[in-house]
């Protein structure tokens, strides 16, 4: 998909780490197709079933809500589920039921990719700002048949040009755009968002 407006490609955005209502409404605001919130986990970033279920019924209906979560008790798994998320993000093997009804993005870090993804996302950072490996993404992109996310070091001064290199279908990012850990920078979410998708931030990262 393109920018017709501009020729230039065209990239879905994710802020993810999110455990504020009002930093998941900037960045609704400023363009992003989804939030993330990190859920049964060590990160600084993890929060419980309310503040998520908080965060997710805030944001409107066409903005993708995402939980990150590496658990393996299938009781926090039903947790996670109970908020009805637009995505789970999960690294291999660990699964998540069919009927749950929410898709699967699986983190990687390179080929050979697991089985049963409706994406991938590329991430060897995890929240940490460890740049991501453009070999081993172009990699994972010519392996798979599904949708490749970009993540990892990701932020405002550097995005375009990954977006340009390599055309995933997403980029991801966290502490790129952070004062600290979980609590969000509002201009740096618009900046990054604007910068994406090559726009000012005075545009809001919206394609005409």
């Amino acid at each position: 998909m393109h920018d017709l407006r501009r020729n230039q490609p065209y990239v879905r955005v994710k802020i993810c780490g999110v455990t504020r209502v009002e930093d998941a409404l900037v960045a609704e605001e400023a363009g992003a197709d989804a939030v993330g919130v990190v859920m049964y986990s060590d990160s600084p970033r993890s929060i419980g079933p309310e503040k998520a279920e908080e965060i997710f019924a805030a944001l409107g209906p066409f903005t993708a809500r995402v939980v990150v979560t590496h658990t393996t008790s299938p009781a926090d798994l039903d947790r996670v589920l109970a908020l009805h998320p637009t995505a789970v993000q999960v690294s291999y093997p660990h699964e998540v039921p069919p009927a749950a009804g929410a898709r699967v993005i699986r983190v990687v870090e390179g080929v050979p990719l697991p089985p049963r993804a409706d994406a991938y996302i590329v991430d060897r950072s995890c929240g940490t700002g460890r740049p991501f490996d453009a070999s081993a993404v172009r990699a994972v992109m010519r392996a798979s048949n599904v949708p490749v996310v970009l993540a990892g070091g990701l932020g405002p001064r550097n995005v375009r040009a990954a977006v340009e290199a390599l055309r995933p279908y997403a980029v991801d990012v966290c502490s790129g755009v952070e004062q600290e850990p979980g609590v969000k920078d509002p201009a740096l979410i618009r900046a990054f968002v604007a910068a994406a998708r090559g726009f000012s931030p005075e545009e809001n990262g919206r394609p005409a």
